[in-house]
């Protein structure tokens, strides 16, 4: 067992001031040296056109370029290197997990990944230029794996295949673009419809209205169908699916088995309980649950768990978007590895 921690950030400002605090947050961190470490192990396989990039980002994120940009300025790095390691365009994604149950006022979803990717970071972001407000855990310090903004749109994202990519944004980097531009779920299915897409995932999306929506988006077509449930394979794009969908389907059939008929107490109970079936312990697999969240949109509150068979931590968004900063600094878990987080390696 590993002993494991997110840290709570909160940030009130412009794109551009949240980005340069965050090049210096990572300026000599092992996040930076973490990401710098890997391209020297593989040479990445794309090339990533600074003016392709810029163009991409103004049409459907200007703040984000703008925060970008002050991750440039803090660091000191080229903008063709903070592209490669925050820009989250015509890169590469790793398989993963991850379960989605969402009910009329809320969302719960497992993360299911590898330890040395995450983040460990929990973020609050209150924009004073453009864009929503956000809340979730980071992902490669720009993205976002899942979250809800000041308008209770909630979203998490789960991973269908990598074959065959496309010129666009990988999936952290749409999970963030939707919060940030999106108030519900017709505005995401929208966006999806238009962003160019790096890789086959789903995803899911609930706002204050009581609509879900699993839109299945590759880099070939977009779909969005009516569901509550949804794991590792498409329903609609199925000629898109990988061969082995066996471990996706029984996570689906545990889930849908309670669809409907779940309090949202129960339904982290199920994502997070080890006993349960849907909680992974498969790290080395790049499938092992790191966090369990769930996500009100109609009291903008938020819960949040590091590792299993834990009780939630409870945050109060509406609160926070009215000035009350959270007193909490980190949140704690254990994980059956013995691999650790990256901001604790």
């Amino acid at each position: 067992m590993t002993e494991v921690h997110t840290d709570i950030t909160q940030f009130r400002g412009s794109h551009y001031e949240l980005g340069y605090a965050q090049g210096t947050a990572i300026k000599d961190s092992l996040v930076l040296k973490n990401r710098r470490d890997s391209w020297r192990i593989r040479k990445p396989r794309f090339e990533t056109i600074e003016q392709d990039a810029k163009h991409a980002f103004m049409r459907f994120a200007p703040g984000i370029w703008e925060e970008l940009l002050g991750m440039r300025d803090a660091l000191g790095m080229p903008m063709t290197e903070v592209l490669r390691d925050f820009g989250h365009y015509r890169v590469n994604t790793t398989p993963s997990g991850c379960s989605i149950l969402t009910g009329n006022d809320f969302m719960v979803r497992n993360y299911d990944y590898h330890p040395k990717t995450y983040d460990g970071r929990y973020s609050f972001f209150q924009p004073t230029d453009q864009g929503h407000a956000i809340i979730g855990p980071t992902s490669r310090v720009t993205g976002r794996m899942d979250g809800m903004n000041e308008h209770g749109l909630a979203m998490g994202y789960n991973f269908m295949q990598r074959r065959k990519p496309g010129d666009g944004f990988v999936c952290h980097m749409i999970g963030r673009i939707i919060l940030e531009t999106c108030a519900t779920v017709d505005d995401a299915v929208q966006l999806l419809k238009e962003i160019p897409h790096r890789g086959s995932f789903s995803y899911i999306v609930l706002d204050r209205h009581e609509e879900t929506y699993v839109i299945e988006a590759s880099p070939r077509g977009v779909e969005a169908r009516k569901s509550r449930a949804c794991t590792n394979h498409f329903e609609l794009l199925s000629h898109e699916n990988r061969h082995h969908l066996d471990d996706s389907k029984r996570r689906l059939n545990l889930i849908q088995e309670q669809e409907g008929q779940i309090s949202a107490h129960g339904a982290f109970r199920l994502m997070n309980d080890k006993d349960r079936g849907v909680f992974a312990d498969l790290y080395k697999s790049w499938a092992g649950t790191i966090h369990t969240t769930a996500y009100f949109p109609k009291e903008r509150k938020a819960w949040f768990a590091l590792g299993g068979n834990q009780e939630p931590v409870v945050f109060d968004f509406a609160s926070w978007l009215r000035g009350e900063d959270v007193a909490i600094k980190s949140v704690h878990g254990t994980l059956d590895t013995e691999l650790g987080l990256s901001n604790a390696d």
